[in-house]
């Protein structure tokens, strides 16, 4: 089969083109923005990217079109696609039908920390000898791909709740129809897709409808929306975690040690250098989601003791002159109060320089401005990027008083950090992008100070 993927070059999409092509098929694709490191992966996978989304293309006559969602109408190949009648389908429809169907699909969905979860779990199935397949928003460390078929049953994919395209407004992860539904969290975001909190959890309500009564929900069960959810209807065994009476973390030791436990009962004992509450709670899920796919949680926690982590998750990217730089992708208050708290835990007394940009059309358009003051509050220090906000940062940082800056200069905002940072520092960098490839920028006029 010939595929041509419009919006290839995003995590997902690429993720399903290196599927196809390690099965065989043909695969062809296209995206306005064609550049390193996806447009290499994907050209040494024997896949031809073309640059942008001329009619043109439409003479490939390939089998089918797979449209990812940054398509929308008014784009001249899918005009083009409209108007001849040709075949074409979302990349979530595209992969339940040709990949996940007749596989036991795992699903790691919620808020946050769907990446790291199902690297987690696919981690823990592969140190099992399982060899699942995978597709996450991320690149493993373990692994060094973001996505792979693997060997059947076992499929672990990050469920995301974005919507699947301009023609299906569902969730993604509707089209998935897991066997075991892992449910991290829930808050408001995709402000730019959903109305409110409500209209996500009616989207948590369609996953959880189509699980099978044989299936298994991993659920948070310290999280108001996530109950609510389920109380609208669940036909699925259900397995909390992160309280007493289900999965739990014990307290973790200076040497990274925790229990787990369920039911209060001790199963196994984690061994590893992460840290962050959010992170323990990860490794709950993930335990309990492998425990369902026959994996003994003993087994899953020596897995744990290995796992290296995502690529943009704490991530040191360097270290000059004493001074650590570290990427991350948090872009959520809820995930930036975590990810200080986590590296806080670490560092414990030295100082911690935050350097956000709020890229994400939630934090763009101000939904969780409100927030975002308290979220910072853990670091000593704290620059916003402010390029192209439609909220006033510095007001919104007032309450955290001169430790607060916001710039709408993006050289203006390097130097300052660059400045500002001292021997012994962490410079913790948040974004949900490329920030302008700050990180390398900051490793360098440190070394030049």
């Amino acid at each position: 089969m010939h595929i041509h993927i419009l919006g290839i070059c995003g995590t997902f999409m690429g993720g399903i083109a290196a599927i196809a092509r390690e099965a065989g098929h043909r695969v062809t694709g296209c995206d306005a923005n064609v550049y390193p490191p996806m447009s290499t992966q994907l050209a040494a996978q024997g896949i031809v990217l073309i640059e942008g989304y001329s009619a043109i293309q439409a003479k490939l006559a390939p089998d089918v079109f797979v449209v990812g969602n940054v398509v929308t109408r008014g784009n001249p190949l899918m005009e083009e696609i409209l108007n001849r009648g040709l075949p074409y389908l979302s990349g979530p429809q595209w992969l339940r039908e040709n990949v996940l169907a007749g596989r036991w699909v795992l699903a790691v969905a919620g808020t946050h920390g769907k990446t790291t979860t199902g690297a987690m779990l696919a981690w823990i199935l592969e140190y099992a000898g399982l060899q699942p397949g995978f597709l996450i928003g991320g690149v493993p460390e373990n692994f060094g791909i973001s996505a792979r078929a693997g060997a059947e049953p076992f499929f672990v994919i990050e469920a995301d709740e974005y919507d699947t395209a301009f023609f299906d407004k569902r969730s993604k992860f509707v089209h998935y129809q897991p066997r075991t539904a892992i449910l991290n969290n829930l808050e408001f975001d995709h402000a730019d897709i959903f109305p409110d909190l409500a209209a996500i959890e009616q989207q948590f309500h369609h996953l959880v409808r189509a699980i099978p009564s044989e299936g298994l929900v991993v659920a948070n069960g310290a999280d108001a929306a996530i109950a609510r959810v389920l109380a609208r209807g669940c036909w699925t065994p259900v397995e909390p975690f992160g309280v007493d009476s289900g999965w739990r973390a014990g307290p973790q030791g200076p040497d990274g040690k925790f229990d787990v436990l369920w039911q209060r009962a001790q199963q196994a004992r984690v061994r590893w250098d992460l840290i962050g509450a959010h992170n323990q709670l990860n490794a709950l899920a993930a335990i309990a989601a492998a425990r369902h796919a026959g994996v003994p949680p003993a087994v899953a926690a020596a897995a744990l003791d290995t796992f290296r982590n995502v690529k943009r998750r704490m991530e040191v990217r360097g270290k000059v002159n004493e001074i650590a730089v570290y990427d991350d992708f948090a872009h959520h208050p809820t995930a930036i109060a975590a990810t200080l708290a986590g590296l806080r835990a670490k560092v414990d007394g030295a100082r911690i320089v935050a350097v956000l940009e709020p890229r994400s059309t939630t934090m763009k358009r101000g939904v969780m401005k409100g927030q975002l003051a308290a979220s910072l509050a853990g670091a000593d220090r704290v620059f916003c990027y402010s390029a192209g906000l439609e909220w006033d940062a510095a007001a919104v940082l007032a309450p955290l008083g001169e430790k607060a800056a916001a710039y709408a200069d993006f050289d203006e905002l390097l130097r300052a950090v660059a400045t500002a940072a001292r021997p012994g520092d962490h410079v913790l960098v948040m974004s949900n992008g490329g920030f302008n490839g700050i990180h390398e920028k900051l490793l360098a006029a440190l070394a030049a100070r």
